[in-house]
């Protein structure tokens, strides 16, 4: 007979389970335990037709991703190839329930390209950086760390890791021979007249820019004292399971002297080849970790309080926190899903998404982009 003591505590950890809502941790090197949609209270045919329609709706790009990223580039002056890609495969994702894998399709274990996923990582990065107190606070001012003249100037000496972080510094200046004014320039308009525009107050306005995210990047480097692939592998994926197979490239010209040592500086996508290729059962496991709070069977990783500023709006795109997406109200939106909702989104139709309200995490490859909210609605109808 149990006592009142004993029904308490089994009650607490009951409680403490529910709060945690996730429940389940895949090992390394085993089979990611399944559940039935059934089994965790979702109907069925409504992720049966989620994945159906991942599979019907495939990245309309090349499969050769070289010819997809010059293709999807091409009205960029300068751009290039710079640093490694690889053909792709077909359709794949896996979806998440309180860690239980509910669904897969495609092949979850193929190392693929990434894209600006990858940005999401570098962040995380960046988060490890700011938790071991390397950076004291993200409001800094960026030359203070990095003296080297890359954030010389009136401009430039204003930036602090949040403008970084946010995309909104609008840096000026070219690294690893790409020019910042030349990524991603407006469709219309003369380039001249672009190049030599007045620049934004650093935090006032959010501009995409690889340039810019790469600048990040080369600035953690610095900052760690040793390569960033290094940092990730041993501080957060070996810890939580990952495989030995991703892989974290820069471009063939990107490196850097640190304490006279010569280090790859990565990139934060795959804009010019480069960044992350990782498979799918990885990617769940990054989005698994932010589900839990960064949390991995109860150790910390990475803080709560990181994620939490990870996933604040910013005030110029309430759409976008530190290299994360939002589903705060804006031009992002999904109607339906709750605010709480972000994810990491790259080129092809690359998304890690985070759902905390439902204890979900969605990983998708080679959706093809415009598609992906119409995915999500359809999952909705499973809860």
């Amino acid at each position: 007979m149990r006592t009142p003591f004993l029904i308490l505590i089994g009650l607490f950890l009951a409680l403490t389970v529910k709060a945690q809502g996730v429940n389940y941790f895949p090992a390394r090197n085993a089979d990611w335990v399944t559940r039935s949609p059934e089994e965790v209270k979702m109907e069925a045919t409504a992720v049966n037709q989620a994945l159906a329609f991942a599979l019907q709706n495939e990245y309309s790009g090349s499969r050769d991703l070289r010819i997809a990223i010059l293709k999807g580039f091409e009205r960029e002056p300068f751009h290039e190839i710079l640093g490694p890609t690889k053909k792709r495969g077909g359709p794949a994702g896996m979806i998440l329930k309180n860690g239980y894998l509910i669904a897969s399709w495609g092949d979850i274990q193929r190392v693929d390209m990434t894209f600006s996923v990858t940005k999401s990582f570098l962040s995380t990065v960046a988060g490890l950086a700011a938790d071991r107190k390397l950076i004291e606070s993200t409001s800094d001012k960026v030359d203070s760390y990095i003296w080297d003249g890359t954030f010389s100037g009136e401009h430039n000496a204003k930036i602090t890791w949040e403008h970084l972080l946010q995309q909104t510094s609008d840096w000026s200046g070219e690294l690893w021979g790409g020019k910042d004014w030349a990524d991603r320039p407006p469709r219309e308009g003369d380039l001249d007249d672009w190049k030599f525009r007045k620049q934004n107050e650093p935090g006032t306005v959010m501009e995409y820019n690889d340039v810019r995210v790469n600048l990040l990047a080369y600035s953690l480097t610095h900052v760690w004292g040793k390569a960033l692939p290094a940092v990730l592998r041993t501080e957060l994926m070996d810890p939580i399971g990952a495989s030995t197979t991703w892989r974290w490239f820069g471009y063939e010209n990107a490196w850097t002297e640190v304490d006279g040592v010569e280090l790859k500086s990565v990139t934060g996508g795959g804009h010019s080849g480069g960044g992350i290729f990782i498979n799918t059962l990885d990617m769940a496991r990054f989005g698994l970790l932010f589900l839990n709070e960064g949390k991995w069977e109860g150790k910390q990783f990475i803080s709560s309080a990181w994620i939490q500023k990870a996933t604040t709006p910013s005030i110029p795109n309430p759409n976008y926190g530190y290299l994360w997406w939002l589903n705060t109200k804006g031009e992002r939106h999904w109607e339906g899903w709750s605010e709480s909702l972000f994810y990491a989104a790259g080129f092809g139709g690359n998304f890690i998404i985070v759902d905390r309200e439902h204890d979900l995490v969605v990983v998708t490859r080679w959706l093809e982009p415009s598609q992906i909210e119409e995915f999500m609605k359809i999952l909705r109808k499973a809860f």
